[in-house]
């Protein structure tokens, strides 16, 4: 980044790759960024239509189904067991200080039992994703990519000198 003297001083150079042009000016009383134009202009869909049309697409629809019907339970189980903890500890103090092996009370394992759980929700999450949803997520990764490749060729060859 070039730094600048005089009136231009402290002001970020476009050709910064630090540079977000969306965030600058934003709440400083500029003007707004210009809606994006039609994609007629560009001689056929955009990326952006692209992405839409596969969001639409059943594929996609079942990758977040999967996603929604492991995360939803999963996450309200093991709030659940969280808060059941907290109030355990909290309204039950004579339960949680019952001692279960020498100086291993009540409390003690519950707490070892949220790392636990913790654990072993990553490694079901993780187990889930590879299974039931990274296949279909990367088919559909590649739909969009032939897709905008196929767009790129049609528009005359840019990007494929990558």
């Amino acid at each position: 980044m070039d730094k600048h003297e005089g009136r231009e001083a402290g002001t970020i150079r476009l050709d910064d790759p630090w540079y977000d042009s969306l965030a600058v000016g934003w709440g400083e009383g500029a003007e707004p960024f210009p809606p994006p134009g039609p994609t007629a202009d560009r001689g056929g869909p955009g990326a952006s239509d692209i992405y839409l049309e596969v969001q639409r697409s059943a594929a996609f629809q079942e990758v977040r189904g999967r996603y929604r019907r492991f995360v939803v339970p999963a996450t309200a189980g093991f709030l659940l067991w969280y808060v059941a903890y907290v109030v355990a500890a909290t309204t039950a103090p004579g339960l949680m200080a019952r001692p279960v092996v020498g100086s291993v009370n009540v409390a003690l394992l519950a707490g070892l039992g949220q790392f636990l759980s913790t654990f072993l929700l990553t490694w079901a999450y993780s187990r889930h994703a590879r299974l039931r949803r990274d296949s279909a997520a990367l088919d559909l990764r590649w739909t969009v990519f032939e897709r905008e490749r196929g767009q790129e060729r049609t528009r005359g060859g840019r990007g494929e000198g990558r």
